[in-house]
């Protein structure tokens, strides 16, 4: 059956798609780099263990990234799975590293690696709320 959905309308969703991707990644970063520093002059032990500073990371991240997608109006319960997809990856491969299969350096490079497809995942299932979310 033939879609009745301009072309046009199905880009600008696309666009709408991969803007509010890239705008929760901005967020994300934006959450790192501000409260990094803070949490580190608070508890300056904090990079001494890698899971640790993983899952501390991981909430940095998701506090910025909370913040935009309640800024821009989403759900608490899309805020919620958008949060988990920061965390699971990271909790994936702690389970290796705790078993000392991976080092700290892995942890970081392979959780944050998974962020991103996690994050995707999320939207894709999700996709409605961010083809469709006006802001």
């Amino acid at each position: 059956m033939p879609s009745t959905t301009k072309p046009e309308s199905r880009a600008r969703g696309h666009l709408r798609f991969a803007l509010h991707y890239v705008e929760m990644v901005v967020a994300m970063f934006v959450g790192m780099i501000a409260l990094g520093p803070l949490v580190t002059w608070l508890i300056p032990s904090v990079h001494d263990r890698a899971d640790v500073s993983a899952l501390v990371m991981a909430t940095n991240m998701s506090i910025g990234m909370a913040v935009w997608m309640r800024i821009r109006r989403h759900s608490w319960p899309r805020i919620a799975e958008m949060c988990a997809a920061m965390y699971v990856p990271f909790l994936v491969v702690l389970v290796p590293f705790w078993l000392g299969a991976v080092d700290g350096d892995a942890v970081m490079m392979v959780g944050h690696v998974l962020m991103l497809p996690a994050m995707l995942a999320v939207m894709i299932w999700r996709r409605g709320d961010y083809y469709h979310h006006h802001h």
